[in-house]
């Protein structure tokens, strides 16, 4: 491969300044948003006592497993050796770290009272998955941080190598921890199942991805750069291979929970008589999410389409939503089983399904974590020289000279 420069972008169009302004109004909004429940209380939310992780919640999940799927270019270069994927790897390490800030930040602020993150910063139960999670999401950032400056700084490449196998290992623990918040919780009927933390692994190689392949698509085709289809579609087909396997493991854990007597409720309520959920599973997550870009990027014409990849690409973040909208919310509104096999009555919600309609400042909140995340690296690629000149195939590609001779001999000999 041939060597690529990093640059910055010019970023003083209109356009440029115009899509930033859009998205720090939305990251004003959501601080509005912040405010009017804080200051009104979750009485103005869809949460309730029975449903406490609301839609920002699936905002912030979504965000903090995409992140590290947002990392797969930048190691696969690193630890796996892949050099075609090098130039890439400064802007896969931001772009991994913006969306983990926009994440945090809307999961922060949702809370009810920010400002107790200072009791789980300092006073640590390890016996808590929530607490060594700090751990893990502050770890991720300094070690991800890390290798970026040794990526980009020449006196420390000889470091990033392993500085990227570092960042490899940490994000899978990040993510089987995340995985694990919902694995541990035993009393809920939907969370209970250890193949929760290599289902929110898989799940992070292709949300991640699919967020990757846009921001690189958008930044190209707006900076007019060279993009060759050799990168693009060596992408898009990995996306494919990590979509394909999400729907794998959804379908593993399905068929797990139905084995066993004591899941047959909750199954059948996602599966069947769960309302919103079952159609966000059936229809958005396996339907839109899944099926429809693994035919649209492994079509033989539809594939190599670059609005078809970006379609796709969409329709894989949106089926993400949707599965984390049915595990987090769709978990809890199933009831609680308090006493297997019996029959509870009372007047606090026993054996009731719990109702929740996601509010206004709810969505909006979650929407301004993406628009954060996005505008940092808006800004990244301005301020940095972290984005390659050029990846067209002759670039990128070692072997495309010689396909495009070939190719030209054959055509020939056919005329």
């Amino acid at each position: 491969m041939k060597p690529i420069e990093l640059l910055k972008i010019d970023g003083n169009s209109g356009g440029y300044w115009a899509l930033l302004a859009g998205l720090g109004v939305l990251v004003l909004m959501g601080l509005g948003a912040t405010y009017y429940m804080e200051h009104n209380g979750h009485i103005v939310t869809g949460m309730t006592n029975q449903i406490v992780w609301g839609t920002p919640h699936v905002f912030a999940v979504f965000l903090i497993v995409a992140a590290s799927g947002a990392l797969n270019v930048a190691s696969i270069s690193s630890v796996f050796g892949k050099t075609m994927y090098k130039p890439l790897a400064p802007l896969s390490a931001v772009l991994s770290l913006a969306l983990l800030v926009g994440g945090l930040a809307v999961l922060v602020l949702d809370l009810g009272r920010p400002d107790r993150l200072i009791v789980a910063m300092t006073y640590y139960n390890f016996k808590s998955i929530f607490a060594w999670n700090i751990i893990l999401h502050t770890g991720f950032m300094g070690i991800v941080l890390a290798y970026f400056w040794f990526m980009l700084e020449p006196r420390m490449k000889r470091f990033s190598k392993t500085a990227g196998f570092f960042a490899f290992v940490w994000r899978l623990i990040l993510t089987t921890g995340t995985g694990s918040i919902f694995g541990f919780l035993v009393a809920r009927q939907a969370y209970d199942a250890a193949i929760m933390a290599p289902m929110f692994i898989i799940m992070s190689f292709s949300f991640g991805l699919a967020i990757f392949i846009l921001v690189v698509m958008a930044t190209y085709g707006g900076t007019e750069r060279p993009l060759g289809d050799a990168m693009l579609f060596k992408l898009k087909n990995l996306l494919g291979v990590f979509v394909a396997a999400v729907l794998y493991f959804v379908m593993v854990y399905h068929l797990t929970n139905l084995y066993g007597t004591e899941h047959h409720g909750i199954e059948r309520f996602i599966l069947l008589d769960g309302g919103i959920y079952t159609q966000l599973f059936w229809f958005i997550q396996v339907g839109v999410g899944s099926i429809l870009p693994l035919i649209m990027l492994y079509h033989p014409s539809l594939g190599k389409s670059r609005g078809i990849i970006a379609l796709a690409s969409v329709l894989v973040i949106v089926g993400g939503l949707a599965q984390m909208y049915v595990i987090i919310i769709g978990g809890q509104a199933y009831p609680l089983v308090l006493f297997p096999g019996m029959t509870v009555e009372s007047g606090f919600f026993d054996g009731v399904v719990n109702s929740y309609n996601p509010s206004v400042p709810e969505v909006v909140l979650g929407v301004s974590g993406i628009a954060m995340a996005l505008a940092i690296v808006m800004v990244a690629i301005k301020a940095l020289h972290m984005l390659p000149a050029r990846l067209d195939d002759a670039t990128v590609d070692p072997h495309h000279a010689s396909r495009s001779e070939s190719d030209a001999a054959q055509a020939k000999a056919a005329a």
